[in-house]
């Protein structure tokens, strides 16, 4: 025998409260199975008060120990910090709740009945990444928990927890490739090494022994079958072996692809030598009523869907995701770009530098051999508090070095927020780069995109830029004829997206583009668009029920296969003798009939229009038909409009208004001594009038994702005239000046 895996997934206790593990072993607590969170709920119902707290798990484990076995508890994750205890010892403290660690305990076990407590950290800290970001912070155990039985000669299950085996294939321009083999040891019983390598079918194709002392190995393939993302994603998988004389002491597998690419600042990301768009999707893990506490049933539905929308690349945002689901991205052959959660707020210390370092090693050398991962990103929007802090950009060099120090495979990336300026120098740290954008939500109007890559692109021809986030939100239950900006309805949600697709179409020298985000997720501070507690620009629903129209605009431009939708099925009601019916398609022709009569048929690409559909008094069946398909929804037509379709209080299309604009604020005055609106918030908020002033705007800005306490938070370190301008909608020209002006009467 060489190696046991023994699940623990069953019979925890888990235990609601703080404390020491003395106390709470006297109390009583609540029998659970992982994967387990404690914020399934209120994580995602708003209000910004889900539970972050330190709870316990405990669960006792009988074992029948060997003298010649070492024994390691293996997390696979567990949210934030974790402290793991063994018979009430103290053995190991991890922090970084997104990735998975192992601690040898076989000194602290005893033969017979163990116990183990693990006290799970998901408290505010200056500590660990992340600690402010638009969305939620599951507290729990949410991974799975094993025990993991060895002989004392093993592949090292504490090398950053990874599999002890490195396997690096190297694809050269004459087509051949060498893959490079290398194993960290522990133990002193290994005599020999063997590298074996399977086909896709399973058959050794290549092998090589070698001593356990000098574990280095190179084997040759004259005739590599290529990783080719979702066109072929073939995986190899290595066999690796330790012996002594007959002894298998130990063996791990890992599969892996061989595959070649590169990216061009005009001509994008290209695949074995091939231009291959990057077109796609970002993705957060959680589940509705279920947090990050999902399983691998989850997993394979997301990726489902994924595949359904015809994406070929993900962002797996903003942190280590599940090793099953970049395993899934291997098969389907996606293109991955995973990332720390380096997020929003940079903590000045060096526990938290710390952290950055530790998230990034281990990202890296658990996820080396999936060759779906392309690109290590560094950072999310950590500039977003200010980018003039000389340890922030120290920070980010030396990250990027050391995933080029650990991987020199693979390109860097980072996604920065939209307000940084286009020559900072946070924009010449990594390989490649990307911004998240929003122009068309929060601000401005969705062709400012364009203007805003070219201009880029003039400005740094050879720096390769990709758009790592941008989106609207659509809700389900609001609908329109004329859809706005900011409200909130199915229509302007696939609009936007509409415009977002010609606008790529047309820009090749983008890398990447990534949708925000392929499902709605939880984000517990937001009260947006009449519903608390979630962020609403996902294609499909929280639940994963529901695709919107917005869905199938992406299948019209990505998918090859035939496709046809109706837009609009959940606009029942319309007042009017007519209406107007989109139709989404990647076929050149549509036809449209009404009540069995055939209306018109259009000929375009990807979104037909019909117009002045006209409508009888009652149900209306209206059909589209292009090609072999055809879609159906029916449309009722009433004397007034639906009230319940419309947000109420709405201010849709006020955020393409500027106060700054204004003739208001064509003068404001900024007097030396005195605060006024150029002042960073952080500095406003230390003076109690100041204080004062800043909860004023948060109660104006009640409901708004763009103004809120956490955003504030994130946007302690920006002056507040930048913060103003996502807040259009809720300060014009004179509540600025008035703002302003009461500033101005504040000394410091």
């Amino acid at each position: 025998m060489s190696r046991l895996n023994h699940n623990l997934n069953s019979n925890w206790n888990f235990i609601k409260t703080a404390g020491n593990l003395q106390d709470i072993l006297l109390l009583k607590g609540e029998p659970v199975n992982l994967p387990h969170t404690w914020n399934n709920l209120d994580g995602q119902d708003g209000g910004g008060d889900y539970i972050r707290n330190a709870f316990w798990y405990t669960r006792e484990l009988s074992l029948s120990k060997s003298e010649n076995k070492k024994y390691f508890l293996e997390l696979e994750a567990a949210s934030l910090i974790a402290d793991i205890y063994i018979n009430q010892n103290h053995v190991f403290r991890h922090q970084g709740g997104f990735s998975t660690f192992r601690v040898d305990i076989t000194s602290y076990l005893e033969n017979g009945l163990n116990l183990i407590a693990i006290q799970v950290d998901n408290r505010e800290n200056e500590i660990t990444y992340p600690q402010a970001a638009d969305f939620t912070f599951f507290g729990g155990i949410y991974r799975s928990v094993s025990l993991i039985e060895t002989n004392t000669t093993h592949f090292d299950l504490e090398y950053y927890g990874s599999s002890g085996v490195t396997i690096t294939p190297i694809l050269h321009e004459d087509g051949t490739a060498n893959i490079q083999c290398n194993a960290y040891i522990k133990g002193t019983q290994a005599k020999t090494i063997r590298y074996e390598i399977l086909d896709h079918q399973g058959n050794t194709i290549l092998y090589k022994e070698c001593p356990a002392t000098c574990p280095q190995a190179e084997l040759a393939l004259d005739q590599p079958h290529l990783w080719q993302g979702m066109t072929d994603p073939y995986l190899y998988q290595a066999v690796v072996s330790l012996s002594s004389d007959d002894t298998l002491l130990d063996q791990v597998s890992v599969h892996f692809g061989i595959r070649r690419y590169h990216v061009d600042p005009e001509k994008g990301f290209f695949l074995n030598g091939k231009s291959y768009p990057l077109h796609g999707v970002s993705r957060h893990q959680d589940r509705q009523d279920m947090g990050w506490a999902i399983t691998e049933k989850e997993h394979i539905e997301d990726m489902e869907l994924i595949k359904e929308v015809g994406a070929n690349t993900i962002r797996l945002a903003h942190y280590q995701h599940n090793k099953f689901f970049y395993d899934l991205c291997d098969k389907y052959g996606m293109i991955v770009w995973a990332e720390i959660p380096f997020i929003s707020v940079f903590m000045d210390t060096k526990e938290a530098h710390d952290d950055t370092i530790s998230q990034m090693t281990e990202l890296v050398v658990q996820n080396y051999h999936h060759p779906s991962i392309c690109f290590w990103g560094i950072a999310n929007e950590i500039t977003i508090g200010g980018d003039d802090n000389p340890h922030l950009l120290e920070n980010l060099k030396e990250l990027h070095a050391l995933a080029k120090h650990l991987d020199p495979t693979r390109l860097t990336t980072i996604a920065n927020v939209s307000m940084l300026e286009m020559d900072s120098l946070h924009n010449q740290v990594t390989d490649i780069l990307a911004y998240n954008h929003y122009f068309g939500w929060y601000f401005g109007d969705v062709s400012q995109n364009a203007s805003w890559f070219d201009q880029f692109h003039q400005l740094h021809p050879d720096r390769c830029l990709g758009l790592s986030e941008y989106g609207a939100e659509g809700i389900l239950k609001w609908h329109t004829d004329d859809p706005k900006v900011q409200d909130y309805t199915e229509e302007y949600h696939a609009w936007y997206h509409e415009n977002m697709l010609k606008t790529f179409a047309s820009r090749p020298y983008l890398w990447g583009t990534y949708v925000w985000n392929m499902f709605d997720f939880a984000a517990d501070n937001r009260d947006e668009g009449g519903v608390k507690g979630r962020n609403n620009k996902g294609l499909v629903t929280y639940d994963r029920s529901t695709k919107k129209d917005a869905f199938f605009v992406y299948q019209a431009y990505w998918c090859p296969e035939p496709m046809l939708h109706l837009c609009s099925k959940r606009y029942l009601d319309r007042a009017g003798e007519t209406t107007n019916i989109k139709v989404y398609s990647n076929l050149p022709t549509v036809s449209l009939t009404v009540n069995g009569q055939k209306f018109a048929e259009l000929t375009g690409e990807k979104v037909f229009v019909f117009q002045n559909v006209p409508l009888q008094m009652g149900e209306n069946t209206i059909t589209a038909v292009a090609g072999e398909l055809n879609d159906t929804m029916v449309i009722r037509r009433v004397t007034e409009p639906n009230p319940d379709y419309i947000l109420p209080n709405s201010d849709a299309g006020s955020n393409v208004t500027n106060w700054f604009e204004s003739p208001e604020c064509a003068n404001l005055e900024h007097p030396e001594g005195y605060y006024s609106i150029k002042d960073k918030v952080k500095d406003i908020m230390a003076h109690p009038q100041g204080a004062e002033l800043i909860d004023q705007i948060l109660n104006k800005s009640s409901g708004s994702a763009a103004i809120n306490p956490n955003m504030m938070k994130m946007l302690a370190n920006m002056p507040l005239e930048q913060i103003l301008q996502f807040a259009r909608k809720h300060f014009d020209g004179p509540a600025v000046l008035a703002l302003n002006q009461a500033l101005n009467k504040i000394k410091k």
